[in-house]
């Protein structure tokens, strides 16, 4: 609507727009909303199950959740992006042969956005299938004879070989998104390759860290998890008799599981689910997961921790005429 002033005139009166009036810079047109044309995104698959225990030999670690991000991806406004989250897989039953599960992949997809991370490899039990798994970083190996597996380029690291010799044949640890996983010593299974650091949400935390691997037959010490998100390889306080399940990874971390040790219920600790997280600066434009507008100082947050669609908004404006 035209906006009008009353003035006095030698005729009467009359609403007119004063001569000479300047209306202030940039009140002809308001832009509500941009629409998202631009986002930080944070890719975490699921972590691979361990191996178990059996036999005085100590299950190798699971492998990291593939760990992808990137800052300032171009997007399309009005636009779904489709979301899936990887869970972590189930560690290796007790008994010899058994294999643990590999961790589901996670993805962010859409219009030219195409980002897919590989779940964590699963590691092998004495006796097993023969092989540690490949994934988004691979397992720890279990005994001198199962190999440990190895991590997609860009994503993870290979995991840690296992002992060689008697009498500890320790696990290997998984490999992190950081850092390769630790080989076992005679005295420990190793260590679980390091996450990555990620302040995507505002709040410094770890990433895909790798499972840590089962001790041998004790007195021996299992593999720390890597980053304090993949779990802990279970330790023997004494020699035989004894069967203790590795730690699980962190849910929504996407670290490995923690490698069993021994017989009975020593089970492989299971992978945690993976995590996808989207950010972009000013308030929220966007649908889809858990939306924190807040947690980081100039951008919204939205967090997926199960499968969904990441909508963003249409560019919105409201113009009025002021002549």
């Amino acid at each position: 609507m035209p906006i009008l002033y009353l003035q006095k005139t030698a005729s009467g009166n009359k609403t007119v727009r004063p001569t000479g009036y300047t209306f202030p810079a940039g009140l002809n047109t308001v832009v509500a909303g941009s629409g998202v044309t631009s986002i930080d995104y944070l890719v975490v698959a699921g972590g691979g199950g361990a191996g178990s225990g059996w036999g005085g030999i100590g299950g190798g670690g699971g492998g990291a959740g593939g760990y992808l991000t990137a800052s300032g991806v171009a997007t399309s406004v009005s636009t779904p992006y489709a979301v899936t989250v990887g869970g972590g897989g189930p560690g290796a039953p007790n008994g010899a042969g058994t294999q643990g599960t590999a961790g589901i992949n996670s993805s962010l997809i859409g219009d030219v956005v195409s980002a897919t991370s590989i779940g964590g490899g699963s590691a092998s039990t004495y006796d097993g299938p023969g092989t540690s798994r490949n994934g988004g970083s691979g397992a720890g190996g279990t005994y001198n004879t199962i190999p440990f597996g190895t991590g997609t380029p860009g994503q993870g690291n290979n995991g840690g070989p296992s002992t060689g010799a008697a009498p500890a044949y320790g696990g290997g640890g998984g490999g992190g998104s950081g850092s390769t996983g630790s080989a076992a010593t005679s005295s420990s299974g190793g260590a679980g390759g390091s996450g990555t650091p990620s302040s995507i949400t505002g709040t410094p935390a770890f990433y895909a860290g790798g499972g840590g691997g089962g001790a041998a037959a004790g007195p021996t010490s299992g593999g720390a998890g890597g980053s304090g998100v993949g779990g802990a390889g279970a330790s023997s306080p004494i020699t035989g008799g004894t069967s203790i399940a590795g730690s699980n990874g962190t849910p929504n971390t996407g670290g490995g599981g923690g490698g069993g040790v021994n017989n009975g219920a020593g089970n492989g600790g299971n992978g945690g689910s993976g995590i996808v997280i989207i950010r972009y600066t000013g308030v929220q434009q966007a649908t889809g997961g858990t939306v924190n507008p807040s947690s980081a100082p100039g951008y919204t947050v939205h967090t997926f921790t199960g499968p969904g669609n990441f909508i963003t908004n249409a560019a919105i404006s409201a113009t009025f005429s002021v002549n």
